[in-house]
């Protein structure tokens, strides 16, 4: 097997931590290959790569949680074939998941030092909440926290959650925190104040490992980027060399032109589904009128909490509405429940696909199959040929990356993971398509399928909804966008007057500099 040659780079700074020929494999799988990077104080490394490309088994090893098959993990000079979770918390390596491991009913202090706090009253063991809090608040000024040690978690935004994150690292003497997909659920300005985070850890000689999808993002901080392709270390690229097309082209191996291949085929059709007075729990006194056009792409962008999320929910049957009416192909419709929605055709694709979009202890067939029981039952019974034989179909249409249909879900990555949320409803022929955050946590290779596939979805016919934070997918992928703001649309956009500019002054309510994006009146 032939290796992609790895660009030399820039001279590396003298490290503290380094890995030297690291191979992992699990049973047919390569994860890692010969993996080799040097950790440096103070530098900031992003590290990007598709799903599946060996990432995350690289920061279980780092973790101590598995043990590489061969190679050497140096930690100031001293030689490891391999690290402990307590050899790993000594050597000052602290982990920022994407997906926050915080007690929301707990304070911040009580977060940060879970398991440590300082105890008062002898053999009472009390905590002593006032020197806990003592505690807390050099960590919280250390991040740049505009928040109390002892304000509620529950209290908290998700910036502001993650900084409570970085905070319990640095209270363990963290040298090197490693951020993994820390923006995936973060609106801009969030996103920019987590970003101001890490150039301050990178001041006070903290290393940070900076892993996201984000690529603009890795581009803003990081000094040199360590690209990884199928568990080999495919590409290194210097603070002067990174940007989003060389990312890209080592990331997936070719160029990726995403716009030029999303430009609609042909003119939307009539109106699917019209939504007339639609007034939802989250703002009972703000109404949305909205049409879904046949063979289009509309984008639903806001600011979070603008009620996007909400609104699909009550277009899904999920949450009742308050009032307003809802057309499918002309005629009312009455939608008690999802079940009512799915029968006539209208599917969603949840915002967290693990939490409500599939069963992660099921094969990939079983999920496929669990919204049309009926129609692979057999005398009342489920009939598992018939299942896989379905499930077959679209693991192969939407090239799911998996051993076999019988594989648990929860195994796949993120983007194939979704793949498997819309296999299931792609195998039911849908006349509306809702996809709530539909690339969040996916890379950007699985992002061009996610996008074709709306494109091919759109082509047939159906009428597709994307609601998404991200500002590129939205300007990239729509034929028309709606933006929301405090639980109503406040001016639509045309493909001419698309602009980041137009999407923000109606996201905060003002018109856009277009007269297609004049604000539309509150109701």
């Amino acid at each position: 097997m032939l290796k992609t040659p790895v660009p030399s780079g820039p001279a590396e700074p003298a490290p503290f931590l380094a890995l030297d020929g690291i191979r992992k494999t699990y049973p047919g799988v390569v994860a890692l290959e010969s993996f080799s990077m040097r950790v440096a104080p103070g530098e900031v490394i992003g590290l990007v790569g598709e799903n599946g490309a060996g990432k995350s088994t690289l920061m279980k090893i780092l973790g101590g949680i598995v043990a590489p098959d061969q190679g050497t993990i140096t930690v100031d000079g001293a030689a490891h074939e391999r690290l402990t979770v307590g050899t790993s918390m000594q050597a000052g390596i602290a982990f920022v998941h994407q997906e926050l491991n915080l007690f929301d009913n707990l304070d911040v202090a009580a977060n940060v030092f879970l398991g440590r706090e300082p105890l008062k009253g002898g053999p009472l063991r009390l905590v002593d909440r006032a020197a806990l809090r003592a505690a807390c608040e050099p960590y919280l000024k250390q991040v740049g926290a505009n928040f109390p040690a002892d304000a509620p978690v529950a209290s908290l935004s998700l910036a502001q959650q993650q900084m409570v994150e970085i905070a319990k690292a640095l209270s363990m003497k963290a040298r090197l925190v490693i951020l993994d997909e820390p923006t995936s659920s973060l609106p801009v300005a969030e996103t920019d104040k987590l970003l101001d985070v890490i150039a301050g850890l990178k001041k006070q000689g903290i290393s940070v490992i900076f892993i996201s999808h984000r690529l603009h993002e890795i581009q803003r901080v990081a000094e040199r980027v360590l690209v990884m392709r199928d568990g080999a270390l495919v590409g290194r690229l210097g603070k002067d060399e990174i940007s989003h097309d060389a990312m890209v082209k080592l990331m997936i191996g070719r160029a990726l032109k995403a716009r030029e291949a999303l430009a609609p085929a042909r003119q939307p059709g009539s109106v699917a589904l019209s939504a007339r007075g639609i007034r939802t729990p989250a703002y009972p006194h703000r109404s949305v009128d909205l049409d879904l056009r046949r063979g289009e792409i509309l984008g639903l962008a806001g600011l979070v909490g603008s009620g996007r999320t909400e609104l699909a929910r009550v277009l899904f049957g999920i949450d009742r509405r308050l009032g307003g009416t809802i057309a499918l192909d002309g005629p009312p419709l009455a939608l008690a429940a999802a079940a009512d929605a799915v029968a006539n055709g209208i599917f969603l694709v949840p915002e967290d696909r693990k939490a409500t979009g599939i069963l992660l202890d099921l094969p990939i067939a079983q999920n496929i199959s669990l919204p049309d029981l009926r129609r692979h039952a057999r005398r009342f019974l489920v009939s598992p040929r018939s299942e896989a034989g379905t499930a077959e179909v679209q693991k192969k249409n939407l090239a799911i990356k998996a051993p076999s249909v019988a594989t648990l879900t929860g195994t796949l990555s993120g983007g194939n993971q979704q793949k498997v949320v819309l296999g299931k409803w792609l195998a039911m022929k849908p006349k509306v398509m809702i996809l709530d955050e539909p690339t969040r946590g996916i890379d950007i290779g699985a992002k061009a399928e996610i996008y074709a596939l709306m494109r091919s979805l759109a082509d047939a016919g159906v009428a597709v909804l994307m609601i998404s934070s991200d500002m590129e997918e939205v300007i990239g992928v729509s034929d028309r966008i709606a933006v929301m703001h405090e639980g109503r649309i406040s001016g639509y956009l045309d493909r001419d007057d698309f602009s980041q500019e137009n999407v923000l002054l109606l996201a905060i309510g003002k018109s856009a500099g277009t007269e297609a994006g004049a604000a539309v009146p509150a109701a």
